[in-house]
């Protein structure tokens, strides 16, 4: 079945470069006529189009999410609030202690820092892996920054098993130094994260995975999750990575300049 669709796609591509090829000025109509082909073998065939979606989500989960993540990218930039760098200072200050402050949070940087970044990530979400460069540059380009990790698992049941496991790394390195291991291992790996891969990176740089373990099922790593998801929902935040700099609330991967002019801004 698999095969057969392949290959009518193989012959109508290859029917559709002769015609761009050879007659050009038929280019347009000549894709008018492949796409009402595919449309109609669409329609008389909806059980094997199924099931090859199907076939195709089972061994590739991680589409879901993307597709999942750039359906969010799309509503916040037809969304004037959801702009980058929307001024929220009521809000942010009415959750100050629990976003910059709390002890249910990793401190990266400088704790001292004149500027605090807080970011709100998905160990599953592609945009959260393209971001961690610009916060390992941020983290080596400016001593006078405080970075505050916060897991927000939105993209599924993996998602939160290894935000899960994060919280009990943490509790497990109180200096933060093979959290920050464990977290850019994670966020660098391929595919959706979950439980298993979190844990066998764990295991990796030394940690008890016994201890990890159990501590995934404390009361600490509840009450981190809540508050972060309970931040999440007082600031509007619908997508990883979300960043709070000063007043501002910047929702999506917005590259390290924007990041940077943000936190300019914030010490002016």
């Amino acid at each position: 079945m698999t095969n057969l669709i392949r290959s009518v796609a193989t012959a109508a591509a290859v029917f559709t470069l002769s015609l761009l090829c050879v007659q050009p000025g038929r280019a347009e109509s000549s894709r008018s006529d492949i796409e009402a082909i595919v449309k109609d073998y669409i329609a008389a065939h909806p059980e094997e189009i199924e099931q090859v979606v199907k076939d195709y989500l089972a061994k590739h989960p991680e589409a879901v999410q993307q597709a999942i993540s750039d359906l969010i990218k799309k509503r916040q930039a037809a969304t004037p609030a959801a702009a980058p760098g929307s001024d929220k200072t009521a809000l942010v200050k009415q959750n100050a202690p629990a976003l910059f402050a709390s002890a249910h949070q990793v401190t990266l940087g400088n704790p001292l820092g004149d500027v605090t970044l807080v970011e709100f990530f998905d160990y599953s979400c592609g945009y959260c892996k393209r971001a961690l460069g610009d916060i390992l540059e941020l983290l080596k380009s400016d001593p006078k920054l405080k970075i505050v990790l916060k897991e927000f698992p939105i993209l599924g049941p993996g998602s939160l098993e290894a935000a899960r496991v994060a919280v009990a790394v943490r509790m497990q390195d109180p200096t933060g130094a093979k959290y920050l291991d464990f977290h850019q291992r994670l966020l660098q790996s391929s595919g959706p994260a979950d439980k298993a891969r979190a844990l066998a990176i764990a295991q990796t740089i030394g940690l008890d995975v016994a201890q990890l373990e159990k501590d995934m099922d404390s009361v600490e790593v509840r009450q981190s999750l809540d508050e972060s998801g309970d931040l999440a929902q007082k600031l509007g935040l619908n997508g990883t990575p979300s960043y709070v700099i000063g007043g501002n609330v910047i929702v999506g991967a917005v590259g390290l300049a924007t990041l940077k002019a943000r936190i300019q801004q914030a010490r002016q």
